[in-house]
């Protein structure tokens, strides 16, 4: 039965939804009349941003129309970046955290994080990633999670949440009930979890459950089927998903967000009007839209689909009314939160810290060596198993994993591999400048994979990684295949000019596809000598000559630099790095997605992220220098990055 007035049913549609807009000094007319009649909140995206500043005085005008209005964002920070979309992140993002695996890392960087939105004027910000990507393959998650284990993504998404909330900005673990385990983008279709309910609770739970006892108020839903619990609605539109699990066995009491409702998952069925109904009608308190349709006549079209809803009984009028009072005391929590936080305008470089810390450098094995038979990668991604992902610990038995780059560029006879097996975890990295532990390996360990300490900062785990060196003592002795003390491989720092060959995929809506990255510009900032070329899968598509004289005749005479980024999951960059590999087996390969368990090249690096940071962290080890700082930035730190040295 409907009891409230029209203007009152539209007050209260009005409230549960969070639009983005275009924009990025004035708002927009129909925005300011929407805030007047009671909209909720709002959400910025890289279109709305130039920098802090205006981002500061946008949300300023906002607020003039309401003072408790969200303004939210999604600053994952790492490769999903919205405040420096255009610049590139200068923070690391969570898979780059998690293999470090220091919890006080990952404040920090998250409290920088938060004083930064906090600073611009943002109250809510839609992070971290609390998905366990146990599917390596993933097209969506990938780097954005903490990693393959749960209890690494359960204590660092427990640490990111404290860290930013501290500079009061609302925290909002993302996607409930985990994305990890998917091998469809949401964008474009509707992922399913296969897993059953007790798999689920054991291993995708876990980190929204450290979330909540964090004290998060906002939990994000997930445009995918759960069979195991709901075979017929996906998450964000699931009663049994939302009410029964999150709220009735969790006991999550906060504001329930929708992921972006127009993708496709959602929509393709039941349109962005009918999706908005249902999932609110399923227990959802608050709709995001926008990256796509940023337009009034969208939020026109939501009202009056939520009012018409009322009317015709699909949504009973208790649960908007319940969905709006939910968002206010959310607004009027996260307000008050923001205005006694602590404003501070000095930028911390611990963006960069992490970034060196988080960077892995493995050199080949003998027994690890190219032949040219090994080195032809024929085969698309396949079969799910064991890939890991170095330095950190695998994700244990039955481990998700891996497809043919691993198994064949490795030479390995066996494609199942071992590596992301049941590693016990050694110690791991602790201080930010010292960087002299390094976090447990899964290249085949299935003991113990304690750390072995170096003497000048460096470090190696078990199974052979070098660990990058923090931001001093990167001079000390290195090991290279377990052995402290021994020297890194003899091809760091490169001794002559590089040619860098970047194989740059199509990304995910939720990546900005101009926001920078790679290796070839911060390398020319430390050798103006470099040169380079970025290649795409269309570029290469049907043009055999294209390698060879775009990527191995300029290097002739150079140090061959191969970035990549998720090679596992393109079959057309595998086949492209196989290639360059035959050709020039002293080729460095550095991997600035999640990474196969198994060297690659001469020497492989891992920077598990392609943020600009990460990209300046490997310049700095093929050099061995450091970067200049930014002079419109405020460093905190007080001691220098020196780089890897020759014959240490």
């Amino acid at each position: 039965m409907v009891s409230s007035s029209p203007p009152r049913l539209e007050q209260l549609a009005n409230s549960v939804l969070q639009p983005g807009f275009v924009g990025t000094t004035e708002v927009p007319d129909w925005l300011r009349r929407r805030i007047a009649a009671g909209l909720g909140g709002v959400v910025l995206f890289g279109r709305n941003i130039v920098d802090r500043d205006q981002v500061a005085g946008l949300t300023a005008a906002l607020r003039a129309e309401n003072p408790d209005l969200i303004v939210a964002i999604d600053e994952e920070a790492g490769d999903v970046t919205r405040m420096e979309a255009w610049t590139g992140a200068s923070r690391p993002g969570n898979l780059a955290l998690g293999a470090v695996d220091d919890i006080d890392l990952t404040e920090r960087v998250a409290r920088d994080i938060g004083r930064e939105l906090h600073a611009a004027g943002v109250s809510l910000n839609y992070a971290p990633s609390a998905d366990v990507n146990s599917n390596p393959l993933n097209p969506v998650i990938g780097v954005r999670s903490f990693g393959a284990r749960t209890d690494i993504v359960s204590r660092h998404t427990a640490a990111w949440i404290r860290g930013l909330q501290s500079a009061g900005v609302a925290a909002c673990a993302k996607h409930f009930p985990g994305h990890g385990d998917t091998s469809v983008d949401p964008h474009f279709g509707l992922p399913r979890v296969t897993g059953g309910a007790e798999e689920i609770a054991r291993t995708a739970l876990p980190p929204f459950i450290a979330a909540m006892e964090s004290g998060v108020r906002a939990v994000m839903t997930a445009h995918l089927l759960v069979p195991a619990y709901d075979p017929a609605l996906p998450a964000t539109l699931s009663p049994r998903i939302l009410n029964d699990l999150l709220r009735g066995e969790l006991g999550f009491d906060g504001m329930v967000v929708t992921d972006g409702i127009e993708m496709g998952a959602v929509t393709d069925r039941y349109g962005i009007d009918g999706a908005t109904v249902r999932a609110v009608a399923g227990g959802v308190d608050a709709v995001c839209v926008g990256g796509e349709h940023a337009e009034e006549s969208t939020v026109d079209l939501l009202t009056s689909a939520l009012v018409r809803a009322v009317h015709d009984g699909t949504l009973p009028e208790d649960r908007l009314t319940e969905a709006g009072t939910r968002v206010r005391s959310f607004a009027t929590w996260s307000g008050a939160r923001s205005r006694t936080a602590t404003a501070t305008g000095l930028r911390s470089d611990i963006g960069l810290i992490a970034a060196r810390r988080a960077v892995r450098v493995r050199p080949r094995r003998e027994e690890e060596a190219l032949t040219g038979a090994d080195a032809e990668i024929a085969g698309a991604p396949g079969s799910r198993e064991a890939m890991g992902t170095p330095g950190t610990p695998g994700p244990g038995a039955g481990s998700t994993a891996g497809n043919r780059v691993a198994a064949v560029v490795a030479g390995s006879a066996d494609a199942t591999g071992t590596a992301g097996s049941t590693g016990a975890a050694g110690s791991t990295d602790t201080a930010d400048t010292a960087g002299n532990t390094g976090t447990a390996g899964t290249a085949g360990s299935t003991g113990t994979a304690g750390t072995a300490r170096s003497t000048g900062g460096g470090s190696t785990d078990a199974a052979g990684t070098v660990t990058s060196a923090g931001t001093a003592g990167a001079g000390g002795a290195r090991g290279t295949a377990g052995a402290p003390g021994t020297p890194v491989d003899p091809l760091l720092p490169l001794t002559i000019a590089p040619h860098v060959v970047e194989l740059s995929p199509v990304m995910n809506p939720a990546v900005d596809g101009g926001t920078p990255w790679g290796v070839a510009d911060p390398l020319r900032a430390l050798r103006p000598d470099t040169t380079s070329v970025r290649l795409t899968e269309l570029e290469l598509d049907g043009f055999d000559d294209v390698l060879d004289r775009a990527a191995l005749t300029p290097a002739d005479g150079r140090a061959l630099v191969v970035v990549v980024r998720d090679a596992a999951r393109h079959r057309w960059m595998t086949e492209a790095l196989a290639r360059l590999l035959r050709t020039r087996p002293d080729a460095l390969v550095v991997e600035m997605g999640v990474p196969t368990g198994v060297p690659l090249g001469a020497v492989h690096l891992i920077t598990h992220g392609a943020t600009r940071v990460s990209g300046i962290a490997v310049a700095e080890l093929l050099t061995g220098r450091s970067h200049a700082p930014d002079p419109t930035e405020s460093p905190t730190s007080t001691e220098p990055f020196t780089g890897i040295r020759a014959g240490t």
